[in-house]
């Protein structure tokens, strides 16, 4: 038995596959060890793995995380799965190499994901060659669902946002400016919680298209700015992307991609069934 997991900085993909064979899917909350320490995903595991999970008898491990990208903060994962699946082989890895293996399978190319926050990279077929650190939440993550998220709460709190849209948004949310400076520098998590407003944005897209198309527009050119033409070449490759920001806004990516010359390739919500079809079908055997 082994268990193949995607996680993300909000939600963590899981699929088991039994000794028969049969595929069994869940979910949990996202642990990126940069905001979720050792105890604290020991304890959301302990909580939230379903029941039917039989931890003893799983054989490996393998875990794609936000986050896990140096040997400390892979440690701290890889220490926290290993309290929960005593008698198993951990195997814990970025989630960018995820997305590579489940968007590109053994062919070389470039991947990027697009969720709570941004990673891209070049892809040999096997491993990641060349990525250009997003910097995260308060750096970078251009074209993420928080730099949306700071984008929208922005224009929502200097009265930049049409009317009717911002009366949508305090009807949907209540929030004063204080409340979200308080989330943003009091609570945990503030890049998720910026995410979370690019659903509105989507929710909304129709009524107020030329707000979302603009809004949108500028995180996915920023996100060529900052990232995508600075790889070598960027233009003989095409644009692969896994992430619920670059699936729900891929007609806008599509455009901007376009601009700036670049063919479009696969563009999914969510990694975890061509990921588990790389373990199953793809991976060398050891």
């Amino acid at each position: 038995m082994i268990v193949i997991a995607d996680g993300g900085s909000t939600k963590t993909n899981w699929c088991l596959i039994n000794e028969a064979g049969r595929k069994i899917y869940f979910n949990t909350e996202g642990y990126n060890p940069y905001f979720s320490k050792g105890e604290y995903i020991v304890k959301s595991l302990n909580e939230t793995l379903p029941d039917h999970l039989e931890r003893e008898k799983l054989t490996a491990v393998y875990y794609y995380g936000a986050g896990c990208s140096t040997p400390a903060n892979v440690k701290i994962v890889a220490d926290a799965m290993q309290q929960i699946f005593t008698n198993a082989t951990i195997f814990v890895g970025h989630d960018l190499l995820a997305s590579s293996r489940a968007l590109l399978g053994n062919e070389p190319g470039f991947a990027a994901i697009l969720g709570t926050g941004t990673n891209s990279c070049l892809y040999d077929g096997s491993e990641i060659t060349m990525n250009i650190d997003s910097l995260g939440y308060f750096l970078g993550d251009e074209g993420s669902g928080s730099y949306i998220g700071k984008r929208i709460l922005s224009d929502y709190m200097k009265g930049y946002m049409p009317k009717g849209l911002r009366e949508a948004f305090y009807d949907n949310y209540a929030l004063t400016n204080e409340d979200i400076f308080d989330n943003i520098y009091n609570k945990p998590l503030p890049n998720r919680f910026c995410a979370s407003f690019s659903k509105f944005l989507y929710d909304f897209k129709d009524n107020y298209e030329d707000y979302a198309f603009a809004t949108i527009d500028y995180a996915f050119t920023a996100f060529f700015e900052a990232l995508v033409i600075h790889y070598p070449n960027y233009k003989d490759h095409k644009l692969n992307c896994v992430g619920s920001v670059g699936y729900s806004f891929r007609d806008i990516l599509s455009i901007v991609a376009d601009r700036y010359e670049m063919g479009v390739g696969k563009i999914i919500r969510s990694p975890i069934d061509d990921l588990v079809h790389y373990h199953l079908e793809l991976a060398p055997k050891v």
